[in-house]
This record gives structure tokens, sequence and C-alpha cells, in this order.
């Protein structure tokens, strides 16, 4: 249930009756403070100036015509004209009775699903995945798995770089080192990066050898059988290292998601000539160029966007036309989502333009440049290595287990050594990702280890650990969670935060889904936990002396708590755990 977006519908069809414009838009905000109800709704301020009227009048009148009585005990006038709105006890009881009884505890699915296509990841399959990757992948895995969560048909699609002039270097000396009776997989995937730079290496420095790669990258391009058997071999063992990350990361891309810019090979000369057709792309200086006047400098200079080079050779700029032709108008999408760094903000602007223009965006599919901050070491600068190399993502997440496995070393336990290292595996994994998914997308990030691993705080570990202690509840009354089905009681002033809080988790939902944005996803768990924490010290559970229909009524609000909290990380691709 997302009770704002009732509100904000009850408010409008009150303000219609009250005699307002039917475009009037209500703003509806959770109050911060209780003695204030528990919703508020402004509209009657911006109508009054547009009317010229009284707006604490305007707001009565809105009231008299807005029926909440299902879901409210009171409303009210405060201030210049905010409508106080405070839910019923019998309401949220009744909302959370039904919620924990469903397996999407109480999320609706889409009335209308949509069709979306959803662009993340995308690694360049000539060397390993490196932290630069990290926030594309999880933040578009955390969006993809709410899309489906709520109903919407997902296509994944992994963009994998596999494709252009690095390739013929590559395979030229993958065939040598074949040639030499080297075995693949101890060259290729024991370290992509060595690889790449002995390869390279030998481009600049060895006499023939660049001469052969770029004959073998206009074979590779040409349909040339052998070049495609050793460039397939390459790709496919790079393919397997990648899944091994995504393993390690609890990410759902699967080789089937990969749409790789190969992919897109025999569409690309189709795209150039339907732009030159409709004069959107011109001749300049041998290449085709769109003039794009809608981002024009500030000297009124049009955007210069060039879609195929000189010599006849395609762009990323040509590759990604031909995959807004293939995601709008082939699979129908309703959006196209696209996670990548936010310096390539300029390049997605142009192809989006280009695309519309050229009909290779339907009117229908929104196209949705999600671009994403950087990851800073604590220096303020891009996260390298000590000697200022690339961190490998692998390494990482490596040493982000070795570390949760000190931290937890610092903690009695009773359980096993396997026991023990599976947990660290979930922490160390999970603070990663929480240290990431709860800042804001757009925002660049200081990484800490220190302040990631810390079992206090808005982590990853603390809510893992919120998680277990709800469920200790339940091992130490003997009870089976999944056998609870008593009546909810809302009394306290806790119970009832407790409660407002947990009926927004589809509001919270339906945002981060408009907005591509976890980090309200992770803000919310947060507050989740923590007003859990106020309501189980506030109001005791298993305490003797606790009437047994309160103990239940409580006891079914833990058991919502906890589900709520499994369920939103696991929608962050964060596993939790019984015990720590």
């Amino acid at each position: 249930m997302n009770i704002r977006q009732i509100l904000v519908e009850k408010a409008i069809a009150a303000m219609v009756a009250a005699g307002l414009p039917e475009d009037t838009n209500p703003a509806v905000t959770q109050s911060t403070r209780p003695q204030f109800g528990d919703y508020q709704i402004n509209g009657a301020m911006g109508a009054a100036k547009k009317l010229k009227t009284n707006p604490r009048e305007l707001a009565q009148k809105i009231i008299d015509n807005l029926d909440v009585s299902d879901i409210a005990s009171q409303t009210e006038i405060a201030g210049p004209g905010f409508i106080n709105i405070h839910l019923k006890p019998e309401f949220l009881a009744d909302t959370l009775s039904s919620a924990n009884q469903d397996e999407k505890l109480g999320v609706a699915e889409h009335a209308s699903a949509q069709n979306v296509v959803v662009d993340y990841s995308s690694p360049n399959l000539a060397k390993e995945m490196h932290v630069g990757h990290l926030r594309s992948t999880i933040i578009g895995d955390a969006v993809v798995r709410a899309l489906e969560f709520r109903g919407d048909s997902v296509t994944r699609q992994n963009h994998v770089g596999d494709w252009g002039t690095q390739f013929g270097m590559l395979i030229a000396h993958l065939e040598d080192l074949l040639n030499q009776g080297v075995d693949l997989e101890s060259v290729a995937l024991a370290d992509l990066e060595t690889f790449y730079r002995d390869a390279k290496k030998r481009f600049d420095d060895e006499d023939g050898f660049a001469d052969k790669a770029r004959d073998y990258v206009v074979k590779l391009q040409g349909g040339d059988a052998h070049c495609e058997k050793l460039w397939k071999l390459f790709i496919d063992t790079s393919v397997k290292h990648s899944e091994e990350v995504y393993a390690k990361l609890n990410v759902t891309l699967k080789p089937e998601d990969i749409k790789a810019e190969s992919a897109y090979n025999d569409a690309l000369q189709g795209v150039i000539t339907l732009l030159k057709e409709k004069g959107i792309a011109v001749e300049d200086q041998g290449a085709q160029v769109v003039f794009l006047d809608e981002l024009a400098n500030k000297d009124g200079e049009p955007s210069v966007f060039i879609v195929q080079k000189s010599g006849g050779g395609f762009l990323y700029a040509t590759t990604d036309l031909a995959a807004c032709d293939y995601r709008s108008n082939k699979l129908g999408a309703d959006r196209i989502l696209i996670f990548v760094d936010a310096r390539q903000s300029l390049h997605f602007s142009q192809v989006e333009l280009t695309a519309r223009k050229a009909g290779l965006l339907r009117d229908e599919t929104t196209y949705e440049f999600c671009p994403f901050g950087t990851m800073m070491g604590e220096d303020g600068k891009p996260f390298k290595t000590r000697t200022g190399g690339i961190v490998k993502l692998a390494e990482l997440l490596e040493e982000a287990v070795s570390r949760a496995t000190d931290k937890l070393a610092e903690r009695e336990s009773d359980l096993s050594v396997e026991e023990r290292a599976e947990i660290a595996r979930k922490v160390g994994i999970g603070a990663v990702k929480y240290a990431d998914l709860s800042k804001n997308r757009t925002s660049d990030y200081i990484f800490n280890w220190d302040t990631m691993l810390s079992f206090e705080g808005a982590t990853a570990p603390y809510l893992q650990y919120a998680y277990t202690r709800v469920r200790s509840i339940f091992r130490k009354a003997g009870i089976d969670a999944a056998s609870l089905n008593a009546p909810i009681s809302i009394v306290e002033a806790q119970e009832k935060a407790l409660a407002i809080k947990l009926i927004q988790f589809e509001e919270v939902l339906d945002q981060m889904i408009a907005e591509a944005t976890p980090h309200v996803l992770c803000s919310y768990l947060y507050e989740l936990a923590s007003l859990y924490m106020s309501f189980y010290e506030a109001c005791p559970v298993l305490k003797e002396g606790v009437e047994p229909a309160t103990k239940e009524s409580r006891l079914m609000l833990c058991n919502l708590v906890a589900k709520t909290l499994a369920k939103g990380l696991d929608l962050l691709g964060i596993e939790v755990m019984e015990q720590m």
C-alpha cells in the first residue's frame, strides 16, 4: 500500500470538489512531529494565492470535501493552511496484519506493468573488472530487483565492450601464445590486466605486430572465421571471470543478459544510412556528423556528435543509437534505464536527441540516463591502490571478507568456524554494497573500511545485526514466527511510529523505482531498524507481566519488521543471517 499516493488522490478529489482547478497538484508529506499528525497535505496555500483567497478558508473547504474516514481519525488545519492527517490505529493494525500474511508484505504489483530495459554493469571484456564497475553493477541490480518485485517486466542488458581496435591486438597476441602451447586459462583468466599489458607492449614495441593486429581488426569486422574463433575464445574466458565477480557480489546478471557491442555490428551501417537519408547526419571532413543546436554552447555553436569516422569506422555513438532502436522498437520498451558514469552525460544527451529525431526511439519510450558519481579514496581522489594502480573488483571483495572476518573475531560467539566464515562473507560483501548504495547515486563518496564495517550507524553490519536481534526474540520465546496470526493493537506512541514506517515500504520502493535511487531504500531500512530499537526499549515483548494479547501483537510487529528488513536488504542484493 502506498499511503502517500492514496492521500494524494483523495486530496485531488477534495480540491476538485471544492472548486479548485483540476490541475491542482497537492504535496503530501510525512509529518516530522507527532503533534502535527502523521501526514500533511499542502495545496491550499498555493491555490489560495492563485485564487486570491484566504488559505485557511480554502483549506477548510478542502477538509469539508476530503473523504478520509476510512483511514484517518482526525483532520485539522495547521499554520497558514496545512492539513494534518492523523491515521487511525485500527487502519494501521489492519494494514499490518494483512502485510504479515502476504509474501510480498502488502506491496501490490503495478496495475499496469511496464516493459523496462536496464543497461548496467557493462565491463570491458579486454580487462578484469575494477572498482569503477562497482557502482553501475550494484545500483543497476538493486533497481532491477525492485522493478521486478513491483511486477514490471525487466530485460537486463549487459552492454559489455567486446569489439573495436583493441581486440585485433588481443587476438593476435592470443594466437601466438596458443601456437606456443600455452593454456588459455593460465594466460587470460589468471590476470587479464597482465595479458592486456603484454599485448599492448608488443603493439607499441615489436616490429610487425601492430600491422598484424590492425589486419586482424579488419578481418574480425569482416567475419573472418579464424579471427572470430580466437576472439570468441578470449570473450568466453573474460565472461567467465565476470561471472565469478557477479557471483561474489550477489548480482543477478547472467551470461544470457549480455548484449555486447558486437551484437549491433550488422545494424551500424543501417543506422548511418537512416541518419543520412533523413538529413540528420551530414559529411564533415570525411566523417558523418550530427550537429545538435539543442546542446549549443554559450557562443551558440551546436554540439558536434560524430557517428562515423572519416575512414568509415563506427564509434560508441553508432552502437548506442543501434541499441536505442533495438530496445525501443524491437523489445518495445516503455522505459530504458542506463547506469553509467556521470562524465558521459553529454554523450547520452546526444544519443537521445539524435535517436528521437531519427525515430530510433519511440515517443512512448522514456530514455533515462542514470549517472553516478565516483568512489573516492581518503585523499579525495578516485580510489586507487597504494601504489596508484587500479583496484581490481575481485581483490576488493576478498579484502572486504578478510576484514569482516577480523572484525567478527573480536566478538564472542559459539558459532562454528564454517558458520563464522559464511557470516563474514555476507557481512563483508554487504558492507561494500551498502556503503555505496546508501549514498545519493549522483554524488561522489569517500571509501572507508572502518566506517562501512562498523556495527553502529547506517551500515550493512548494523542492519544485518538488527535483523538477527529481531529473530532472536522468537528463538528465546520458542515460537515459530511463521505460525503467528494474532490481532495487532496499536496503542503506544512507539508502536504507532513503527507501524507508520512499516506501511511506507511500498511508497519507498515506488520512489526508488521512479528515480532509480537505491539510497532511499537504504535510508528507510536504517530508519525502520532505529524505530524498532526505540519500540523494543519502550514496549516490552517477552517481559514477565505483559498481557498475552499485547505480547502476541508485539510479536506480530517484530515479525513484520524482520521480514521487511530481510526483503529490503534482499532488494539491495545484501544477504542476512539468523545469528551473528
